[in-house]
């Protein structure tokens, strides 16, 4: 009896103090209103932090569960993966630094982005007389663009596509009732993609007959809550396989965010735990093939990034691996030591443009998170800005996936007088393939072979709304770059290419000319969820269109949670990372929204209790 009874005690109070734990929690929550306040929710979430990560990582799973953020085995297997890494950062750092300005940036979106700490990137000087590029007018040959395919080979026909899931069409262990909305059986939205439809995706780009394709990247399904190193290892492999295969041509591809697991998880060189050289042994071997055995070599030995010259070319294909750069990339807070170069990314950039510029080559640059709007981190898009300016005369263009928007981002010599006089490096966004959010699609770009610049941007779409989609989805052409925009900016002769100048103008158009804005705004999803974008919406939205650097953008950052009572209604959202999904921000974001009144009151002011919310 005794022990039993010291048993019931200890246990009593293990409970007590939990409860207690997740209590001050809430209460810090309820105080972060702004950046300082924010600063204090860092030091009791540090104080917890220092108890160790399981116990971390069970207060803040408590409070998702308490809170009914989401179903209880998301909030497990989310936090359970990603909470130690937020508590490693939060014991490495200072509460009152400049990381954790950019932590409670990334995470709570309650400080705005710091400064950008002044950096001069090493580069050589440049060449008195640069090579200057002249197209000759020959015919220009056809190049592949996909991106973000999100890959869910777990997906099952006729299960239920209206779930309370982050992602659906999955048999999951908790279903209950009958079947609401039966995913089909090459996709359905809200969800990811069926090995079906990649497969048809892939033999529609062969179709085309591309010199060559890129790929920049997102092979991993989101439903990240359950990802795991062998899952994921297994999910690269079979698309490497299906693209060695089903494509007619070779294929460039870059490292997505999510072929990490946990998901965004790339520690840095100097971090202590954590590793992700499985992914780049894994696309390593799985790429050679297609990029050949040196630039294999780079990806496993330089964190993911490669170059190589494209077959029968003067190209040279830049693969850089900018999660280095990104901020839900939670290990890159975990110093208070600046680092400007994680893992020496920008380095390489310089090694690679450099070999480019000496041999006379152009170049392109692709990699997956675009360094620009409010993903990026401001030091490290500001760093690569400088590389492109050094570089615009060999830098042909740059190709980016990530946002799963069909867009682009211009970048400039001069931001404070942008113009189509200033602009000088143009990138190119491409659409996803997941139907979770979009309509799926995949570019073809028409690609001069002097200089390598891009005459036409041909998007293809899979309509999920057409009665054959789901037996024989056929990629239509959904529109071309030129004959959609050039008109519009008053005509563009057939020998310019689709450059930086061009599209500054068009985002001119756009200015004024709000049924062109509009078109463009449906185009972004590919006709899924439009709704009109008109004043802020539309001035933000061109100010991004014009900010490659990102600090340069119009993105604010907006507090993703408010606790004080009666201010419910002053809660806003944060902007949602569609190639994230469900993550760490979207939690703390949708705690607050949903843990105002009853569980507010039960750790914070119990009195309220008997005299309701």
């Amino acid at each position: 009896m005794l022990i039993l009874a010291r048993f019931t005690l200890f246990f009593s109070l293990l409970v007590a103090c939990k409860a207690s734990l997740v209590g001050d929690i809430v209460s810090a929550i309820e105080q972060a209103v702004d950046c300082d306040s924010c600063r204090a929710l860092l030091l009791v979430l540090k104080g917890v932090a220092i108890l160790g990560d399981s116990i971390f990582s069970g207060a803040l799973v408590d409070v998702c569960k308490l809170a009914g953020v989401e179903d209880d085995d998301v909030c497990e297997g989310l936090i359970s993966q990603q909470g130690p890494i937020i508590a490693h950062d939060l014991r490495s750092i200072s509460a009152f630094g400049q990381t954790a300005a950019k932590f409670c940036n990334a995470i709570i979106g309650l400080c705005q982005p710091p400064a950008v700490n002044k950096f001069t990137v090493p580069v050589p000087a440049p060449p008195s007389s640069p090579k200057t590029f002249t197209s000759t007018g020959k015919k220009p040959f056809q190049v592949g663009h996909f991106s973000d395919v999100h890959i869910d080979r777990m997906y099952s026909t006729g299960s239920d596509a209206n779930c309370s899931k982050p992602i659906c069409c999955r048999n999951f262990a908790d279903h209950t009732g009958p079947v609401a909305v039966p995913a089909g059986p090459l996709g359905s939205p809200r969800c990811d993609t069926p090995t079906s439809l990649v497969r048809s995706m892939l033999k529609a780009v062969s179709s085309q007959n591309p010199r060559f394709s890129i790929f920049t990247g997102d092979v991993v399904e989101a439903a990240i809550w359950l990802v795991n190193q062998t899952e994921n290892t297994s999910d690269l492999q079979a698309f490497n396989k299906e693209m060695a295969t089903m494509l007619n041509s070779p294929v460039f591809p870059a490292i997505g965010n999510h072929e990490a697991a946990p998901v965004n998880s790339f520690p840095r060189n100097t971090t202590k735990q954590g590793s992700v050289q499985w992914v780049f042994d894994t696309q390593s071997e799985g790429w050679s093939p297609m990029i050949g055995a040196i630039a294999a070599s780079e990806v496993q030995h330089m964190s993911g990034s490669y170059a190589a010259v494209a077959p029968d070319t003067n190209l040279r294909i830049i693969s850089l691996n900018t999660i280095y750069w990104y901020r839900d990339n939670f290990y890159l807070f975990d110093s208070d030591i600046l680092q400007p170069d994680p893992n020496g990314v920008l380095a390489f950039a310089v090694q690679q443009l450099q070999i480019a510029e000496d041999a006379g080559q152009r170049a392109w640059i692709i990699a997956h998170m675009p360094p620009s709007s409010a993903d990026a981190l401001h030091d490290q898009s500001n760093d690569f800005d400088q590389i492109v300016q050094r570089y615009k005369n060999t830098i042909a263009a740059q190709f980016y996936g990530h946002s799963h928007l069909d867009e682009f981002a211009i970048a400039y010599s001069n931001y404070d007088a942008q113009s189509s006089d200033t602009a000088d490096s143009i990138a190119w966004i491409a659409p996803s393939l997941t139907p979770r959010d979009a309509n799926p699609a995949f570019r073809v770009y028409d690609v001069d072979p002097d200089t390598y610049e891009i005459m036409d941007s041909r998007t293809f779409m899979g309509d999920m709304s057409n009665p054959s989609f789901q037996t024989s989805p056929t990629w239509e052409l959904e529109y071309s770059a030129r004959d959609t925009y050039g008109r519009a900016i008053g005509g563009w002769h057939a020998s310019q290419s689709l450059n930086f100048a061009f599209w500054h103008r068009v985002t001119e158009a756009f200015a004024s000319n709000d049924t062109l804005f509009q078109q463009f705004n449906s185009l972004k999803t590919r006709g899924i969820g439009v709704t009109p974008c008109t004043g802020d919406c539309k001035n933000q939205t061109i100010c991004n269109l014009r900010a490659l650097r990102a600090e340069n953008n119009c993105v604010v950052a907006t507090p993703g949670f408010n606790f004080r009572r009666g201010e419910e209604n002053e809660i806003q959202r944060r902007h949602d990372d569609q190639c994230e999904g469900t993550g760490l921000r979207t939690i703390f974001t949708e705690v607050a929204i949903k843990a105002v009144g009853l569980f507010f009151c039960q750790f914070s002011r119990p009195q309220c209790l008997n005299s309701g919310p």
